[in-house]
């Protein structure tokens, strides 16, 4: 639990996010409420509204602060299958914000921050496509990436992945999923 020492020293907004985070990562988004997370911080139940204003600000914040971290995490890697590896470690160690991000019903589609921290994001992802030889359609190349990347990173979030990584990383059988698809060559066992 956050206290109250945090929002006399500016940082309501921070440990508001924070608690919403937690809610969100154990609890899903529908369980967020401004009022429990006002107690969790240890302020009035209005003192966070006066940073997002609503629940839906407050996802909307979220989901900003989500793309811009993906963002970063995509312009680390250096080609198209290590930006799927980014894509599935960003879900892995940022779930509640790949929860609220992928879910445009949860925020306001038109708020520049968020507009801006998805454009990158995107504008991340396109530049991981560029790095692969030239298709008839490099748009559903995109497509094609995105949905292995997306899918696994779900699947591993929803528990529906645990028989088959078991004790091995999730980047590691990324990797191999990705080797399996376009690459047979390089699979075990060719």
């Amino acid at each position: 639990m956050t206290s109250d020492r945090a929002y006399h020293h500016g940082d309501l907004r921070r440990a508001v996010l924070t608690a919403a985070l937690d809610v969100i990562r154990t609890e899903g988004p529908a369980a967020l409420s401004l009022r429990d997370l006002a107690r969790r911080a240890g302020v009035s139940h209005a003192a966070p509204a006066h940073h997002f204003k609503d629940r839906t600000g407050l996802l909307t914040a979220i989901a900003a602060e989500g793309y811009a971290l993906f963002a970063d995490a995509l312009a680390a890697a250096p080609d198209l299958r290590e930006r799927g590896v980014a894509y599935v470690r960003f879900a892995a160690t940022h779930p509640a914000h790949f929860q609220v991000m992928f879910q445009p019903d949860l925020h306001r589609a038109d708020d520049p921050d968020l507009l801006t921290a998805k454009a990158r994001a995107t504008a991340e992802l396109r530049a991981g496509v560029a790095t692969v030889p030239p298709t008839d359609d490099p748009r559903l190349a995109g497509v094609a990436a995105w949905s292995l990347a997306h899918g696994f990173a779900t699947l591993l979030l929803s528990g529906n992945l645990d028989d088959a990584v078991g004790d091995r990383d999730p980047e590691d059988v990324f990797r191999l999923v990705g080797r399996l698809l376009f690459n047979a060559e390089d699979a075990p066992g060719r």
